[in-house]
């Protein structure tokens, strides 16, 4: 199939076979201005079904939406110091409008950290004002060097929350629960199993105590970031001012969280479950589930009656794309499938004769022949079927990547295979950024699933240490 041809192998060019099928897969167009991209009906439509999943969870869980401003001004920007260093370099400014020059220039925004200070400064008066908690859909702009489609791109979409409570424990308690939320919506939604876990001080958010992780293994052995939450402590408050009277009527800056995810998250479905024929798309998170193709229609006028009658039926209860064009079977077919729909539905004159429609699974491309009366039970038996082994071929390969060594040596050999090593680690940043620099690996993430007793010594420093670090090449 031609359509296919264009697509580099993930064996010859992992990157390539990246670029190849997000353009390919009909995901993306590039914008006009470098590290732009245009998201088209299926990744967008891909993003607009995570916002849905996620504001339900959200909504349960009592955390409210809003939207906040896209500029900010820099004056905002320079309350908090340690925050602006780690977007300085990334920073977009507005400086003019028309011929006038701004006296207090805008900065767009690279996160909203700062709004929801100066908004929460003005909200937040007693204990029995806490908790609040807000979050937003958004975009931002962070001027990257390098880009990559969904990966890294100066201007993405993302989800954005911040919370303000009268307790260190309440806030960290909540940084907690929302790590929980994101581990077990990518499970659920996005098929992808992730390790979890504290940043190290050098890999941890610009102005926040603690960072909390999870991180997510591609098919070429790399992790991807895929969702973080961050205890701030007082850091903001002090910043902007979020006083409040306390249960003692005294007053005392309040404790903050952060969290987010971003449509890097529609990255790590395609490079975790895609093949050398296109996207594959868990079905519950794909903008179509179905597509029926209509085969020979021009010559069978049954064909297309069926058709209609199917996608109607099935609209009730799945997103179904009806392919009703005169374009070749074969055509249709690697249309859908490099796309990644899910699953789809082939009706031709020769089925039809016995009342049978043939149903193809995208991950495995498996045919099944089913009479017309069951397809809708079959369809959602496939589905379900789809999604888990989507998952469990994911978590078999994670599984099979993660590595336990004790030395600096063995590190370096595990990394270069392309894998997750998790060592004893007791170094300081400097030392992270020897073992980056001599193997191109970061400190990814210290796992919560370690055995805290046992102590080992640290493949840098030599001392005696309990805590885990896991590295590997990130994108």
């Amino acid at each position: 199939m031609k359509i296919l041809d264009k697509i580099t192998p993930q064996e010859e060019d992992f990157a390539k076979w990246y670029q190849d099928i997000v353009k390919q897969g009909n995901l993306i167009s590039y914008g006009p201005s470098k590290g732009s991209m245009i998201y088209k009906p299926i990744s967008f439509g891909i993003w607009k079904n995570i916002q849905n999943e996620i504001n339900k969870i959200f909504s349960r869980n009592n955390i409210e939406n809003v939207y906040l401003p896209l500029l900010i001004p820099f004056s905002y920007i320079e309350k908090e110091k340690e925050h602006v260093e780690g977007f300085a370099p990334e920073l977009a400014t507005v400086t003019k409008v028309g011929s006038k020059e701004l006296e207090d220039p805008f900065v767009i925004r690279p996160t909203s950290e700062v709004l929801f200070g100066n908004l929460f400064s003005n909200e937040v008066r007693s204990y029995k004002d806490l908790p609040i908690k807000y979050y937003q859909w958004a975009n931002v702009l962070r001027w990257e060097k390098t880009t990559n489609p969904f990966l890294r791109n100066r201007e993405f979409l993302w989800q954005e929350g911040h919370t303000v409570h009268s307790t260190a424990i309440d806030a960290r308690r909540m940084t907690r629960k929302i790590l929980k939320i994101y581990i077990k919506f990518l499970k659920d939604f996005l098929a992808i199993p992730v390790i979890s876990g504290k940043k190290t001080p050098r890999e941890k958010f610009s102005g926040a105590v603690s960072t909390y992780t999870i991180e997510a293994m591609m098919k070429d052995g790399k992790a991807l970031q895929s969702g973080t939450s961050h205890y701030f402590g007082q850091n903001f408050s002090r910043a902007f001012n979020i006083k409040f009277t306390n249960v003692n009527n005294e007053s005392e800056y309040a404790y903050q969280s952060s969290w987010g995810i971003s449509t890097r998250l529609i990255g790590a479905l395609i490079m975790s479950h895609s093949d050398n024929r296109g996207v594959i798309i868990p079905p519950k998170i794909a903008h179509y589930q179905i597509d029926i193709l209509e085969l020979f229609a021009s010559k069978n006028e049954n064909v297309k009656a069926i058709s209609k009658k199917l996608c109607k039926e099935l609209s009730k209860k799945f997103r179904v794309r009806l392919d009703s064009s005169d374009k070749n079977p074969g055509f249709k077919a690697g249309k859908s499938e490099i796309e990644g729909t899910p699953l789809r539905i082939e009706v031709g004159p020769r089925d039809l004769k016995n009342d049978f429609v043939t149903l193809v699974r995208r991950d495995t491309l498996e045919k099944y022949q089913v009479k017309l009366v069951d397809v809708k039970k079959k369809a959602e038996s496939l589905l379900k079927l789809i999604q888990n082994d989507l998952y469990k071929n994911a978590l078999m390969r994670l599984e099979k990547n993660v590595v336990y060594k004790n030395t600096y040596d063995e590190l370096k050999k595990e990394i270069s295979n392309k894998k997750f090593v998790v060592v004893p680690f007791a170094g300081n940043s400097k030392d992270e950024e020897k073992i980056q620099k001599e193997t191109g690996a970061t400190a990814r993430v210290i796992p919560f699933d370690r055995d805290k007793k046992n102590m080992r010594k640290c493949i840098i420093t030599g001392k005696e240490t309990n805590r885990l670090v896991v590295f590997a090449r990130a994108y």
